[in-house]
């Protein structure tokens, strides 16, 4: 099989951004005096819904309040997001955010091999942009062929609408591409979409269910951050997962065994 595009999620897959993304959050409650504050677990369990509008409706769902305080406060979601990416693309751009281990290395590997990189994500349009742009430099948007964001679909993850909406971008049947993720919504997402996934869980969701994925990384690894115990545990060409061995192992997996999973989930 001829493989011609991998589509990444952003936020935990590129880099590992739900820290940034948090202090972005409190900062935003912060300058609105709402009196809110999402510690770490509180964060870990929000993070089960997608999308920042999304976290902060559910969050004000949990609230007690008035009929009134409820609506003004719904009403406030889009100005309180609008503030909180303020502040996340403030701190990207000062380059605390990198990218995870392997990341680069494996775009330019499906680069130079004619392979299409592609982005679905839930997050906005500006924060991707800030983050390609911080980490790989000026040229960082232009090394994707498709970057489809969270607003440009009606359902966000666990639907797969983003990933369709990528593929159909593409021109690139799902057997075709692969997909890289780091959470369960995602997973069933890119399932959804008849998509194998490669998953590398970062420590907001660890504790995930990935059954179903093609294959489960800590990380893709590089020669700077090597794979424990590989290879010879989980891969076979070397301590990273390179483009070839991606290719060889992953393209294995039975798509009918990507349709189960998302079928079980829905």
């Amino acid at each position: 099989m001829s493989l011609e595009a991998l589509i990444f999620d952003v936020d935990g897959t590129l880099a590992d951004t739900e820290e940034a993304h948090r202090l972005a959050f409190n900062n935003a409650f912060e300058r609105f005096r709402l009196g809110w504050k999402w510690n770490q677990d509180a964060y870990r369990e929000l993070l089960k819904t997608t999308g920042g509008k999304e976290r902060i409706a559910a969050y004000l769902a949990t609230k007690t309040m008035s009929a009134a305080e409820r609506k003004r406060l719904t009403e406030m979601i889009p100005a309180i997001h609008a503030e909180k990416t303020k502040f996340y693309s403030s701190f990207v751009a000062d380059g605390n955010l990198p990218l995870r281990p392997g990341v680069q290395r494996l775009i330019e590997e499906a680069l130079a091999a004619g392979c299409r990189p592609a982005i679905a994500s839930t997050t906005t349009a500006a924060n991707v942009d800030a983050l390609l742009t911080s980490t790989l430099g000026p040229r960082g948007i232009e090394m994707f062929s498709v970057i489809a964001c969270g607003d440009q679909v009606r359902a966000k993850k666990p639907a797969p609408d983003i990933y369709r909406l990528a593929l159909q971008h593409l021109g690139v049947e799902a057997d075709r591409a692969i997909a890289f993720e780091d959470s369960h919504n995602g997973l069933l997402a890119a399932a959804g979409a008849g998509l194998r996934t490669v998953v590398t869980p970062t420590y907001w969701t660890e504790d995930h269910d990935f059954s179903g994925a093609a294959m489960l990384l800590p990380h893709l690894g590089d020669a700077q951050r090597p794979l424990e115990g590989e290879p010879g545990t989980l891969l076979q060409d070397g301590a990273w997962l390179g483009y070839p061995e991606l290719v060889r192992r992953v393209c294995e997996r039975p798509l009918c065994e990507v349709g189960a999973l998302y079928a079980g989930a829905a």
